[in-house]
């Protein structure tokens, strides 16, 4: 069975999350992977590097959800799955795609049963089903975080593809955080901020504890909601589902909604003043007390022991 991926690319780049969404769709078959940007080459390159990809097809043109719906339209044809990630981008392009194909997409992938058979998370999270689709091209959203990356060293073909696209809609503007943590849906570790934090400059304690960590940084919806953290850095079932080796969340409490982002957490650290609440039961290890006590104190022995190290 081929499969035809949509690369995941931002700033010119090639996503973390696409090496994730390669070993996903490699479980069907073989991959080609669809590169669509204003200036291909460059993610096209790095594209081919990744273990498992066949080729790597490049087209120039516009990165709108309609385009990339007819873009993979045009491309569809001789493959039996077509896939994107399940992030806000493919959330968008495989609706709409299934919709002109008339065809039922199977979304939020987490592992592959069979040829056919694919297992997703459903009630926020609380259950898995597997499901078989029969038809005949399958339409599939993977979530990246639940796939271990693939390696790289591979020197797949590129295959430029020259034709045009129509699409009515035009990108007026990105408004984007400005940050040099690691990628939130990628990262091996990641910090979650409550509402407890209480503010945008208590989430500063918290950003000062992932650069300590080189960690990515988080937020729930509430605190998002509030104003304490930017949109992207929501974590939870409406916002960006993550698999790090090591969730720290700080003043959460653990709604439904947001444990449903964490549940491929490895493992968990919390700090709670309420020993009672969800989260901290889930918890692999808790620290009971105020976070504006003990994150200074858990920073400030984190650069003790760096220093440490590095004088030997």
């Amino acid at each position: 069975m081929s499969v035809l991926l949509l690369a995941d690319h931002d700033r010119g780049e090639l996503a973390p999350a696409t090496a994730r969404l390669v070993a996903a769709a490699g479980g069907l078959g073989p991959v080609d992977l669809l590169v669509v940007a204003d200036d291909p080459a460059p993610i096209a390159a790095a594209a081919a590097t990744l273990a498992g990809v066949r080729k790597v097809l490049a087209v120039q043109g516009p990165t709108t959800a309609e385009a990339l719906a007819n873009t993979l339209e045009r491309c569809a044809k001789g493959y039996q799955s077509v896939s994107a990630s399940a992030s806000s981008t493919g959330k968008d392009v495989i609706p709409r795609l299934a919709a002109k194909l008339d065809i039922m997409p199977v979304t939020d992938i987490v592992a592959i049963a069979g040829p056919n058979r694919f297992v997703r998370p459903i009630y926020a999270g609380n259950a898995l089903e597997t499901l078989t689709d029969p038809q005949p091209l399958h339409l599939l959203t993977f979530r990246a975080s639940a796939f271990r990356p693939v390696a790289g060293g591979n020197a797949a073909p590129i295959e430029s593809l020259d034709f045009s696209i129509a699409s009515a809609a035009k990108l007026l503007a990105a408004h984007r955080t400005q940050t040099d943590t690691p990628d939130l849906a990628t990262a091996q570790i990641v910090i979650g901020g409550g509402v407890s934090v209480g503010s945008a400059e208590g989430f500063q304690l918290i950003e000062k504890l992932g650069k300590t960590l080189g960690a990515a940084v988080g937020a729930t919806r509430a605190a998002v909601d509030a104003g304490y953290a930017p949109n992207d850095w929501q974590i939870g079932q409406t916002g960006k589902i993550i698999a790090p080796d090591l969730y720290i969340a700080i003043g959460i409490s653990g709604a439904l909604q947001h444990l449903a982002g964490i549940q491929g957490a490895r493992k968990i650290f919390a700090i709670n003043t309420d020993p009672e609440a969800p989260l901290v039961k889930l918890a692999d290890l808790a620290l009971i007390g105020d976070l504006f006590e003990i994150v200074p104190q858990l920073i400030a022995e984190l650069d003790r022991l760096s220093l440490a190290s590095r004088t030997g």
